[in-house]
């Protein structure tokens, strides 16, 4: 029996870690209880002012909670929303605080019961809950660290296929494929902005609005040359290719960050949309692309019918790559990786998918690997998406791992 004892132990405190780090190196008084908020299972156990601060959580929890109870809250419905966001992302934040200290008080109680019972089944099974309460720390960890500037925004992200024409086009509607699926399975949106078609097969470019809670904060990490190597569909004598595409993720602004563009520094090109063709499509110019000249910033939209329409979304899209390119001046990092972009090609790879003559991928920030390709490629992404905000917050950088053949 001491070995169960020692196992439940072990994974109770593996399971708190996440939450308890603020208190190894100060102590942490816990507010007053919210009226608004379930009663804490015990006040004394947890103030996550390292990961999550309670304190400032609680505090202004309530204030967007008196707000939105006030008669005037909705007279304006866009700032309403935003707040009516905030005040749902803290309450998610908390309860998941409070949904893994209940968890784990219940846990181990239970485990000590059925110790001392010596009922090895029902020690077994407040194991097991332990584990997955370990693994809901965990990913409650990582969400409370998407805390940057633009982290809770939605996100614009931009395929564009490398050198290999019909091979690297191929590859890159595999990409735009499987981030649809992550994005599905997360429930968040995904509208498909702008496409243009490959010469055979696959697509040169595409871009897609991902809309859901902290899309910009788990999509940021995905950008950069992911490589494909494989035996290709495409060559009758059955050779192994190497192609590339690359990755580029930006967030979407809202009105209230001001990005000033003169509009004398934009050009302006209508053409007509690409696509399966219809009543519309390919019959008038409502596909708009709006060119940066200073910059050399490129946007394109033809999701909708109605040029007046593309052309705001593009203006949109413009705003964001405005932003991100900000955004990026103030990160010496992400400006280095803003310098990469000038290549899709070996060398400049964050990711490599090996699909013959064995499987894997790897991750070649984080070292990160798996042999389920067939799941990454139908969009589970979140182990990557995981390891590399961790080393990202943690300040550790890019660890410098060796590819894949």
């Amino acid at each position: 029996m001491v070995c169960y004892g020692l196992g439940i132990r072990r994974l109770a405190l593996a399971a708190s870690a996440p939450i308890f780090r603020a208190s190894d190196s100060r102590k942490l008084q816990c507010a007053p209880k919210s009226s608004n908020l379930p009663n804490r299972s015990n006040p004394q156990s947890l103030c996550c002012g390292g990961v999550f601060d309670w304190d400032r959580a609680i505090v202004r929890f309530d204030e967007l909670t008196a707000l939105s109870e006030r008669p005037d809250f909705w007279n304006d419905p866009a700032k309403a929303q935003k707040f009516m966001r905030e005040r749902n992302k803290l309450e998610s934040g908390m309860n998941s605080i409070l949904t893994i200290e209940r968890e784990l008080r219940d846990s181990t109680e239970l485990a000590e019961m059925a110790e001392a019972e010596g009922d090895a089944a029902l020690v077994d099974e407040a194991q097991a809950t332990l584990v997955k309460t370990q693994e809901r720390a965990a990913k409650a960890e990582l969400e409370a660290l998407l805390s940057g500037e633009a982290d809770g925004n939605d996100a614009y992200v931009e395929f564009n296929s490398g050198a290999g024409g019909t091979e690297s086009q191929d590859w890159t509607e595999m990409l735009l494929r499987m981030y649809l699926r992550w994005a599905g399975a997360r429930g968040f949106k995904a509208d498909l902005l702008e496409e243009q078609g490959g010469d055979t097969a696959g697509i040169k470019s595409a871009t897609i609005l991902v809309q859901g809670e902290n899309a910009y904060g788990w999509l940021k990490t995905e950008a950069g040359v992911h490589r494909l190597v494989r035996i290709s569909p495409y060559d009758s004598n059955a050779r192994r290719h190497t192609s590339f595409a690359s990755v580029w993720v930006y967030p979407k602004i809202d009105d209230s960050i001001d990005i000033e563009i003169n509009e004398k520094d934009v050009r302006t090109d209508t053409y007509r949309s690409s696509g399966a063709g219809g009543q519309h499509v390919n019959k008038t110019d409502s596909a708009v692309r709006l060119t940066h000249m200073p910059t050399g910033i490129v946007v394109a939209c033809q999701a909708e019918r109605s040029q007046h329409k593309n052309r705001a979304a593009a203006w949109d899209m413009l705003r964001a790559r405005m932003y991100e390119a900000e955004l990026q001046k103030r990160e010496a990092a992400a400006q280095q990786l803003q310098d990469s972009k000038t290549e899709i090609g070996w060398g400049r790879q964050i990711r490599s998918y090996v699909l013959q003559p064995y499987q894997m991928v790897k991750d070649l920030r984080t070292g990160v690997e798996t042999s389920d390709t067939a799941g990454v490629l139908d969009g589970d992404l979140d182990q990557f998406m995981a390891a590399s905000l961790a080393a990202r917050v943690s300040g550790a950088g890019e660890a410098k791992v060796e590819d894949i053949e």
